[in-house]
């Protein structure tokens, strides 16, 4: 690892105007070359990883910690509620309102990483770590993402690999997080150092290879993700996260599926959401198995269809195939689940 300078502002102003180069435009050039690279630190897991493998070597990292406000949870008009990004998993996890109203979100960060790591982790630096396809992670593979001229996981080792829209990059988006946040309609707050406020869709935030091939969001210079926005949801809606890893421990999900569903009382769909994660370069939305459900009166039958229609679409590389009988056993299962 380099050796790097430290900083600590007390406000957000402050901290956006010490950011001065993204992670990904970092990681894009030669890490050794000319210039001065001041990048943002949260909790640090993913920061430091990719620092430890000198594929960034920052000369500086601004600390987030300290500047007040970043890691409260609150309420937010009409019912909404205010996550911020400092904010970290077990926190998240753990929350009685995040418990109450988001049940599926806590499910899914209660079960992510190992408890060391949750309690360091912020909601905003999972939902902004790099991609964990070992090309990419590798020094020795100049991937498509770090500004080479080709995918190397495509007609390579892409067992954890896309099956959605993995072309021209195969990665799957690492935040386990982000596939629930994304089925609860969420809004991410961006503040620049000027004091300028976005507030986009983190549906819209995110970014498919076919974008921009070397980022994975539309985060810009002198902006930092100072929040997560959850609208209300109405009582009729019932959700439910699952996944499934190679072993029940701390492993990233071989695929992971966020469901939310409106029912009248005799549990009849007026609307539903169905999204999977690790298996497009951003969260994916099944809109056929949504289309499957709608209308209809959630039974074992129905679940099972709206599960092979969550495929359609799919595009397995040579090595990953088994993800189409397991995202759609995951898509019954969490129907069924959502639907009580």
């Amino acid at each position: 690892m380099n050796r790097f300078a430290w900083a600590t502002p007390r406000t957000i102003s402050e901290a956006a105007a010490a950011a001065t180069t993204l992670v990904a435009d970092a990681m894009s050039s030669d890490p050794t070359g000319p210039g001065v690279v001041t990048v943002l630190k949260a909790g640090g897991i993913d920061l430091l990883d990719l620092m430890k493998e000198t594929l960034l070597m920052p000369a500086t990292l601004v600390n987030l910690q300290q500047i007040p406000g970043l890691d409260s949870i609150h309420p937010g008009e009409g019912g909404a509620l205010h996550l911020g990004s400092m904010v970290t998993l077990a926190t998240l996890a753990s929350h009685p309102l995040v418990r109450q109203r988001y049940p599926a979100l806590a499910d899914a960060v209660s079960r992510s990483a190992s408890p060391q790591i949750r309690n360091v982790a912020t909601l905003g630096g999972n939902l902004l770590q790099r991609p964990r396809c070992w090309y990419f992670r590798a020094k020795e593979h100049h991937c498509l993402r770090k500004g080479g001229d080709h995918c190397f996981a495509i007609p390579g080792e892409n067992q954890y690999h896309a099956i959605f829209d993995n072309s021209p990059c195969a990665i799957v988006h690492p935040s386990t997080a982000a596939t629930v946040l994304v089925a609860l309609n969420a809004t991410v707050e961006l503040i620049d150092a000027k004091g300028t406020v976005r507030r986009p869709l983190l549906v819209d935030f995110f970014g498919p290879p076919d974008q921009d091939i070397m980022r994975e969001n539309n985060l810009k210079p002198h902006e930092i993700l100072t929040a997560v926005l959850l609208p209300a949801v109405p009582a009729s809606v019932r959700m439910a996260h699952l996944k499934q890893g190679e072993k029940d421990s701390i492993d990233w999900p071989l695929a992971d599926v966020a469901v939310l569903l409106d029912l009248t009382p005799d549990k009849m769909c007026k609307s539903a959401t169905v999204i999977l994660g690790a298996a497009a370069p951003v969260p994916h939305r099944a809109e056929a198995a949504e289309a499957a459900l709608i209308g209809k009166h959630i039974d074992e039958d129905i679940a099972r269809q709206a599960g092979r229609a969550a495929l359609n679409g799919a595009t397995p590389l040579s090595h990953n195939a088994y993800k189409l009988p397991l995202f759609e056993t995951l898509v019954h299962r969490a129907i069924l689940a959502a639907a009580g």
